[in-house]
């Protein structure tokens, strides 16, 4: 994991599958959420970074946050043989595919609660990508920056 620290936010990267929160379902009239048993890991993933990034108490103003999900490639994308490495002509070039762009993105926002903002219902910019890791490791980087009053300079 690569932290770094900007001078009105934090930068932070976490190596690993991103998990995406899971889904709620009504079953003979109960609540339930649908999560993957990864889910717990990797919210605290997050968090572990996100908690070693803040130097103060949670924000409690407006936060921009900024999420690149890197997807590991499945392998039929890939040729076989000698061109194993290689990926075939038609592999997309984007994941648009499970898991859901708005279910990661829940997962992230629910492990900074409580470290970076109070509520995230603060979050009122929300940038988020979802790309294959060609070359490089899978995980998510994430930028969360509080916003500036409007008469700041």
């Amino acid at each position: 994991m690569v932290p770094s620290e900007t001078r009105s936010g934090i930068v932070f990267t976490v190596y690993g599958q991103p998990v995406a929160q899971g889904s709620k379902k009504v079953i003979r009239g109960h609540l339930i959420e649908m999560a993957d048993a990864r889910l717990r890991s990797w919210r605290q993933d997050v968090a572990a970074q996100a908690h070693q990034q803040m130097e103060t108490r949670p924000w409690t103003g407006g936060i921009d946050v900024a999420l690149t999900f890197w997807l590991p490639r499945p392998k039929n994308h890939y040729g076989t043989g000698k061109n194993a490495e290689r990926l075939k002509a038609s592999s997309p070039s984007f994941p648009a595919v499970h898991p859901d762009i708005d279910k990661l993105t829940r997962s992230v926002l629910d492990a900074l609660t409580g470290i970076c903002f109070e509520d995230d219902r603060q979050v009122v910019g929300l940038v988020v990508t979802k790309r294959y890791a060609d070359g490089q490791p899978v995980g998510m980087t994430c930028s969360v920056i509080p916003t500036l009053p409007d008469d700041a300079p």
